[in-house]
């Protein structure tokens, strides 16, 4: 089903592909009766004036977006347990809705990543964790790759008045749990490494086997979601099955077209494949903010996340930005958190990676941006024969993007 899904996607395209081609049309939610932009991974919302890149088609009663980039980035981490590495991390995102007799909406999503290519380990990044390389060794210092199907979804929404009620399915999809994926949030896209906060926040946005049903009014939003808490394993390949095992509510609230928010709640069983019988509870919260400005944009997130095994805690919190300027985009990412992954005791790291990109060259259907960042540290004294004093990391990116 889910390869069947993709490919009627990718086909409705073409049909609609010489009609009415545009970039700043005013397009409809799936999910309801507001602005598309509102809609950003999965079912999350973000603020309606964040930007909505990629190419965007409309004719007869299809809408399709597509979007997608692919980064070369040299990636160096610093210390001790620094490595090196060069990769092509990526994503190809298509989108497609149809209006379905006076009042209804189908959706369909589709989400590709060449992140398996670069190796069952992924890219080097000191004091990262979560899933494994082989199955039998966890991954530490190191962002594991995320599966070459990160979405197959559908979706299906009824309007009723200022409001609507829809169903969700997904084979992997995202629950109704944490803030946007990073790689959607528009505060952190440009960013071309994973936060460390990660499976604090939005590890969830791949999961294989998900169903939410939920609600909207003018600019609120409940939902719940079913879905297989087990987290993708080391073979990114392929579509991995389980039962829907897990549960989560999210509530979220758009005040006015700049400001979204949101919490959640969840319980995940037995998310990591190296620590059975440990299911996890996890809070969520955040706040976006995105405001046009003279020249360009700027947007802002904060959010953080709590996860709680047998009642024992551990938390993570992260502030990141994006300005935009005509060509230039200046970002910056401070996070903190508390890990046992590290030494098996929990540790509390910091992390502060600021950097910039560059349009050098854009031919209407591809932009191309030159970039780099780096990034800091702050831990306990304790991991300083592990890591170093201060280590500094690194990475210097190109990336391709459809505009």
């Amino acid at each position: 089903m889910p390869l069947r899904l993709a490919a009627a996607m990718l086909l409705a395209a073409p049909a609609v592909l010489a009609q009415h081609e545009g970039h700043d049309m005013q397009m409809p939610g799936a999910l309801g009766p507001y602005p598309m932009t509102r809609e950003a991974s999965g079912t999350s919302w973000q603020p309606d004036v964040a930007p909505m890149e990629g190419r965007h088609w409309m004719g007869d009663d299809w809408m399709v977006m597509l979007h997608g980039y692919l980064d070369v980035v040299y990636d160096k981490q610093g210390g001790p347990r620094g490595d090196e590495k060069a990769l092509v991390p990526g994503m190809l995102m298509a989108m497609a809705q149809h209006a379905v007799g006076e009042h209804g909406t189908w959706g369909l999503k589709a989400m590709l990543s060449p992140d398996p290519l670069m190796g069952r380990h992924g890219y080097p990044l000191l004091f990262q964790t979560g899933e494994t390389a082989d199955g039998e060794t966890p991954l530490v210092d190191r962002q594991h790759p995320h599966d070459a199907f990160m979405e197959l979804a559908t979706s299906y929404s009824v309007r009723l008045g200022r409001g609507s009620v829809f169903g969700y399915l997904g084979l992997p999809g995202e629950p109704a749990l944490g803030p946007p994926a990073f790689m959607h949030r528009a505060s952190g896209m440009a960013i071309p490494e994973a936060p460390l906060s990660h499976h604090w926040l939005d590890s969830t946005h791949i999961t294989f086997g998900v169903a939410t049903l939920g609600a909207t009014w003018r600019n609120l939003k409940v939902e719940g979601s079913a879905f297989n808490g087990r987290e993708p394993d080391q073979h990114r390949w392929n579509i991995e099955t389980g039962a829907l095992d897990s549960w989560s509510a999210r509530v979220s609230y758009n005040l006015g077209e700049n400001w979204s928010a949101q919490l959640s709640h969840g319980r995940l069983q037995e998310p990591e494949q190296l620590e059975p019988d440990e299911d996890v509870e996890r809070s969520t919260g955040s706040v976006s903010y995105s405001v046009p400005l003279e020249r360009g944009l700027l947007s802002l997130t904060f959010a953080g996340g709590a996860n709680r095994v047998e009642g024992e805690g551990e938390a993570a919190w992260l502030l990141e930005g994006t300005r935009l300027y005509d060509r230039l985009k200046l970002f910056g990412r401070v996070e903190r958190l508390e890990n046992h992954h590290l030494t098996g005791e929990k540790a509390e790291v910091g992390k502060l990676t600021f950097g910039g990109s560059y349009r050098i060259a854009a031919t209407g259907r591809l932009a191309f941006d030159v970039g780099a960042l780096l990034s800091g540290y702050e831990f306990p004294r304790e991991l300083e024969p592990a890591y170093g004093s201060s280590p500094v990391s690194g990475m210097v990116f190109l990336r391709t993007s459809i505009e």
